[in-house]
């Protein structure tokens, strides 16, 4: 169907795509033992690689067939629409610089999940749209994110979207592994005329900070919620730029093996790893576990220009960046915008991912 719908729009694709060199392999990085698999199918898998490649933490992507009995399918096999195979795209990512749920995120808002067996211009059950899940957990986040965009009233429409156990993953052929690179002239001409961009830059939100819909995994409290919820030192630090006393908070002093979140979102910020005395009583940290989880902002109160750390998501005042650290930078935090969590909690705590970096 897409080389119809193609044709239509002065395509020619078929013996003119490009056949280079694949690039790196990332399977070879030596890292690769603590990285982990998501598998989406969201009609052109050309499309959904354009969209996961650019997302920070995502160490690499391969279109290729999915979900049905042929093995080793072709691409003319698939797209006869009998080998029960959907068009899909395999990622595999650093659990440390991007979660799963970010991930579904992007998968979301690339995607029309109201139709079945089809996506924009493209027809057939090779192009539904599906969530293959790796393990349970990967399925109860799966479920979560869809039983809320069903209860957001984004859609008017019922959402069709599978969630099903991932199967045997078939490569695709080298001519469609980052096509919209290889041919992106061509590439770009068939995202217009599928209608497929007009809707992504429609629905989509902003993607390349991965911030996550309100409701995803759990919302920020109002202001009057965290009064409640926090202590009024919590609440004056992290809501209205406030700074605790030094060498008189929970955690300047603290030595223990853990990593450190966000008191309002629970967002992992920092690691026991990349604490160092700086002799000032605060908790000082040569790095943020992931430099997306925190942004900079400029900072000219009390007649000074400093750089001011923020959360992403919750948005919580953590404390400022300094240049004096052991390696070049001290984040400088309050404890009182933090949570602390120990090595031997992570895992009860839903933050077993982290244990590698103390491995």
């Amino acid at each position: 169907m897409r080389f119809a719908v193609c044709a239509t729009i002065t395509l020619a694709l078929i013996g003119l795509v490009s056949t280079e060199s694949m690039g790196k392999d990332m399977s070879k990085d030596v890292r690769a033992k603590n990285y982990q698999k998501a598998t989406f199918a969201g009609g052109c898998f050309w499309c959904m690689q354009s969209a996961f490649d650019p997302v920070k933490g995502v160490v690499s992507t391969t279109v290729g067939y999915s979900g049905g009995t042929k093995p080793n399918p072709t691409y003319e096999e698939v797209s006869g629409g009998a080998t029960g195979h959907a068009e899909a795209l395999e990622v595999v990512y650093d659990p440390l610089a991007v979660d799963y749920e970010q991930l579904l995120y992007v998968f979301w808002q690339n995607i029309d999940p109201t139709t079945k067996n089809a996506q924009f211009a493209d027809v057939g059950s090779q192009y539904r749209t599906a969530i293959f899940y790796h393990n349970p957990e990967q399925k109860r986040l799966a479920e979560e994110y869809k039983s809320v965009l069903e209860k957001s009233g984004k859609y008017s429409k019922p959402i069709v979207t599978e969630i099903v156990p991932a199967v045997q993953f078939y490569k695709g052929e080298d001519y469609h592994q980052k096509y919209y690179e290889k041919n992106s002239s061509r590439y770009k001409m068939y995202a217009l005329g599928s209608g497929r961009e007009e809707y992504v830059k429609k629905h989509q939100k902003d993607v390349a900070r991965l911030q996550k819909i309100d409701q995803i995994p759990n919302p920020i409290p109002s202001r009057d919620e965290l009064k409640k919820k926090l202590t009024p030192l919590q609440y004056n630090v992290t809501c209205e730029a406030g700074t605790e006393r030094p060498f008189d908070n929970e955690y300047w002093n603290n030595h223990k093996e853990g990593i450190y979140v966000d008191i309002i979102s629970g967002e992992a910020l920092f690691s026991s790893t990349d604490k160092f005395d700086s002799g000032t009583g605060w908790p000082s940290f040569t790095k943020p576990i992931d430099p997306q989880s925190v942004v900079e902002k400029t900072d000219g109160t009390h007649g000074m220009t400093r750089t001011e750390i923020r959360s992403l998501k919750a948005n919580s005042h953590l404390g400022h960046l300094f240049n004096d650290g052991p390696t070049g930078s001290r984040y400088c935090i309050n404890s009182a915008s933090l949570k602390f969590i120990p090595k031997e909690n992570l895992e009860k705590e839903g933050y077993g991912r982290f244990l590698v970096l103390f491995r």
